[in-house]
């Protein structure tokens, strides 16, 4: 069991390290990582060939309806069509993967429990399981009008202000730093005996927009703050950046992306002076190397590994062997959280979701498919597809890639896959900004989120609210929330006849 007392100096000793760290060296990326060493002469020609852009619309591009290349779910999709395993895994890996299933399907409860395999949660908490968040492993929505927020929360932090802070964020050894009292995130439940933090509140403000044949679409503005503040105010500092919960699949396709083909698409000076100035995220790991960050809104984890370990310790307050945060989010001025007790039982392993429980979720999260296209060959798609294209849109989401050969699990090796994201950071304009500092990366940037599955949004998760805090009722309001980097496509979009704005959508709807 964990003190209280051996807790707090945890934290200090955490900082004390953090502090140490803090004047080295500047973030970069090792060269071994930007160049394909994984690759052949031979193997290189064929990946240049397979990923050039289409200049043939008329017909669909080879191999482009198996999103996940091998590993596509070619089932009819349904209801559960973000849920299937990868289609290339062994009979052995199924069996893994149905664990990593269950493991994500479990709610924790508070310690003590009798069931002291699932005991741990909290103290403080957004959700009792992660598939309460992702639920059918699609995406989250924002509460509408209720008072259950669980997909969707408010990150909190503020950016550095002091010479030692700038210094850390400029180095990776954090990537901003949390609200004093509250911590990383806004946790709107707790254990009982303990109250919730607060209550996300969301207001909207209708904006219309005009296209140049003379209809309008109204989009909505939303503000956002916090209620019920159970101890104490935020600091005068700290920002909120709401989050709903992406969707799941893919995720171990996107990881067997070798860096050198993420970062050769990065310009951050503009060079080319098209408008589009995307750059790379980097953090550091738990052994201090520095790796390109690719998952999360703001590309600010590496591997699914990181992002799980995290979600367990900020979601639900569960701690892992690579964060070992058996309080979760509680931070010293909630001196309450630090009386219950801990979760973890030595016989399990030192942790609360020791492994193989991380690694098991993991294993789940890397193996959730990519469903197939549907009607690559439509006209219409078609159309919709070559002005995706000439719009730029492209620009940023990057139709396709080919993974890396030596890709730890075999299923995501050399696979042709059609994310539609270059996965680097882009300044959205001031009408998406959050204001919240993540690494390098301003209050404007956006990591660019995949497309693959997005026209399965509806029949998964039953809405089709778009964009980091749902603040899109459709695709068509995504697309004109685009600002910044992607204002030229979001132009082209406004000046377009309605016949190509609806066949634009119809691609989208095909992903």
């Amino acid at each position: 069991m964990i003190t209280k007392k051996r807790f707090a100096a945890l934290i200090l000793i955490a900082f004390a390290v953090q502090t140490s760290l803090s004047f080295a060296s500047e973030l970069s990326l090792p060269n071994d990582k930007l160049l394909r060493s994984d690759l052949n002469e031979k193997d290189r020609a064929r990946v240049s060939a397979v990923t050039a852009a289409p200049l043939d619309f008329s017909k669909p591009q080879p191999f482009e309806a198996m999103s996940g290349g091998a590993a596509t779910n070619k089932s009819t999709p349904d209801r559960d069509a973000f849920s299937g395993f990868s289609a290339n895994l062994s009979f052995e890996e199924q069996g893994t993967f149905k664990l990593g299933n269950a493991l994500f399907n479990k709610l924790w409860v508070s310690s003590p429990s009798s069931t002291q395999a699932s005991d741990g949660l909290g103290p403080l908490f957004n959700a009792r399981a992660c598939d309460s968040c992702h639920m059918k492993d699609g995406r989250g929505t924002p509460p509408e009008g209720r008072i259950d927020a669980t997909s969707m929360f408010l990150r909190l932090s503020r950016a550095p202000q002091i010479p030692e802070e700038i210094a850390a964020v400029k180095n990776g050894d954090v990537i901003n730093f949390p609200d004093p009292t509250y911590g990383e995130q806004l946790q709107d439940v707790a254990v009982p005996g303990l109250m919730g933090e607060g209550r996300m509140v969301i207001t909207y403000a209708d904006e219309p927009v005009t296209f140049a044949d003379g209809s309008i679409v109204t989009l909505r503005r939303p503000s956002y703050s916090v209620s019920d503040l159970g101890f104490g105010p935020l600091h005068p500092a700290t920002t909120l950046s709401p989050c709903v919960t992406p969707q799941m699949i893919g995720l171990g396709l996107i990881e067997a992306i070798h860096e050198a083909d993420i970062a050769a698409l990065a310009d951050e000076n503009d060079a080319n002076k098209d408008g589009v100035s995307g750059r790379i995220a980097l953090v550091r790991d738990g052994t201090g190397r520095v790796q390109l960050g690719r998952f999360g809104w703001k590309a600010q984890n590496a591997t699914i590994r990181a992002q799980t370990a995290s979600a367990f310790a900020g979601d639900i307050g569960i701690s892992t062997p690579d964060k070992n945060m058996p309080f979760g989010d509680c931070m010293q001025p909630q001196s309450a959280c630090f009386d219950f007790v801990s979760g973890e039982q030595v016989r399990f392993g030192a942790s609360e979701a020791p492994d193989p429980v991380l690694e098991l979720v993991t294993f789940y999260s890397k193996n959730l498919a990519v469903p197939a296209r549907r009607d690559v060959s439509s006209t219409t798609v078609l159309r919709g597809k070559e002005l995706f294209h000439t719009s730029g849109c492209a620009a940023c989401h990057t139709p396709n890639f080919v993974t890396r050969r030596d890709a730890d699990d075999k299923a995501q090796a050399f696979q042709l896959i059609w994310p539609y994201s270059d996965f680097l950071l882009h300044d959205m304009g001031n009408g998406l900004a959050d204001g919240q500092q993540v690494g390098l990366g301003s209050g404007n940037e956006w990591r660019t989120p995949p497309l693959w599955g997005v026209g399965l949004t509806k029949q998964v998760s039953g809405h089709t609210f778009f964009l980091h805090d749902g603040r899109a009722r459709n695709l068509e309001e995504a697309i004109l929330w685009h600002g910044g980097e992607a204002g030229s496509a979001k132009d082209a979009y406004l000046a377009s006849v309605k016949s190509d704005r609806d066949a634009l959508i119809a691609f989208l709807e095909s992903l």
